[in-house]
């Protein structure tokens, strides 16, 4: 089987790679993440003239016909930078839910999202609700020609960026049923929404959203019954993030690799101490294995595939990231060093949409159903 890459594949990555080169250099990541807003809106516009948010999406709405493979290119060079713009839940999420959508919601929203015109956050988790997509206190009760929400989100990453909110929520039924779960796009500044925002461990950003009598309209909801489209959107998005994550690995490995080449210890590097040398060597298998497993997790989008994917990702990142700061020793956790804020964000995607123990169990059900 031929896994190599189309030339429009490659000319993404490329240009993609020299873009952030040139101007996502860590020094510049350190800057604006530790600034008021927490980001430097020029390169969402940038990304848009490079073609990103268009990639993945259909022709007949502005996008260049691509799939989750351009989706997991575009993430592995993120990881290779700490990008931390709301990439996933606008390019990945919205567009996924947007399939059970109307024409026009699709011709409307599609064309923003492929041009960057609008910044979106995913706020689906709520304090109770653990990993229950169905888990939702949330609700959208009917009122005059739309819809009326109350309730409370919580760690809804990339919300202080964000001016559109993708938001779940229970029209019906019982707290945590499968029917009765819908779906919004709101704006973020519709009044009754409050979003508390606070740094995140890995230096992004996050809030928690309160939702009091928020009114949207009617055509604000994508679809009906929308919990199997929250699953499937969830499932891309997770796909997604295992390809950030090996971006993030390869970096982690090459630098442990580097730098144990370089740092004394009893007047020889110490990269010449065979236990280290067998850590190391561990790590570069459990990259080659994530690799895999996310390039398995783009072609096969399904529910086990996905989660035995990001069972494998989970497992390696915390193998990656500690052998990393452990061989680094007291300055990998230092903030002038990149290497602890790889470790950070591996950490968090370790966890994000499922930590590995729930994705395992995942599995093990989908086998027995």
């Amino acid at each position: 089987m031929d896994f190599s890459y189309s030339e429009e594949q490659t000319l993404l990555r490329n240009s993609l790679s020299r873009y952030l080169a040139d101007n996502y250099s860590f020094a510049a990541w350190r800057k604006f993440t530790r600034g008021e807003e927490g980001r430097d809106p020029k390169h969402w516009a940038a990304f848009a003239e490079l073609g990103l948010f268009a990639a993945a999406l259909p022709e007949a709405h502005g996008g260049f016909g691509g799939g989750a493979l351009e989706t997991a290119i575009i993430m592995e060079e993120f990881g290779r930078r700490l990008v931390i713009e709301n990439f996933v839940p606008t390019a990945v999420i919205a567009p996924a839910l947007l399939a059970d959508g109307s024409d026009a919601q699709k011709s409307e929203w599609l064309a923003k999202i492929a041009t960057g015109g609008t910044c979106m956050a995913f706020a689906f988790a709520e304090a109770q609700g653990r990993y229950n997509l169905a888990d939702l206190t949330t609700t959208a009760k009917k009122s005059g020609d739309g819809y009326a929400l109350n309730g409370k989100k919580v760690a809804v990453i990339g919300a202080p960026f964000a001016d559109t909110l993708i938001v779940t929520a229970r029209t019906g039924g019982g707290q945590r049923d499968h029917e009765g779960v819908g779906v919004f796009l709101l704006d973020a500044k519709t009044p009754g929404i409050t979003i508390r925002g606070y740094r995140t461990i890995d230096s992004g950003r996050a809030a928690d959203i309160l939702l009091e009598n928020v009114a949207a309209p009617v055509e604000r909801r994508i679809g009906g019954e929308a919990l199997a489209a929250i699953e499937r959107a969830v499932d891309a998005a997770i796909a997604a993030h295992c390809a950030e994550a090996v971006g993030a690995m390869r970096v982690l490995v090459d630098a442990t690799v580097a730098y144990a080449k370089t740092r004394q210890q009893f007047g020889q590097p110490i990269g010449k101490f065979q236990v280290l040398q067998h850590r190391m060597v561990d790590m570069a298998i459990a990259r080659e294995q994530a690799v895999s497993a996310a390039l398995m997790g783009a072609l096969r989008p399904d529910p086990r595939s996905v989660s035995a994917a990001r069972a494998v990702i989970g497992n390696a990142a915390r193998s990656i990231g500690q052998g990393a700061i452990q061989i680094h020793g007291g300055m990998g956790m230092t903030d002038e060093l990149d290497v602890g804020h790889y470790f950070k964000r591996l950490t968090v995607l370790e966890l994000l949409y499922g930590s590995t123990d729930h994705h395992l169990a995942r599995m093990t059900a989908l086998d027995a159903a």
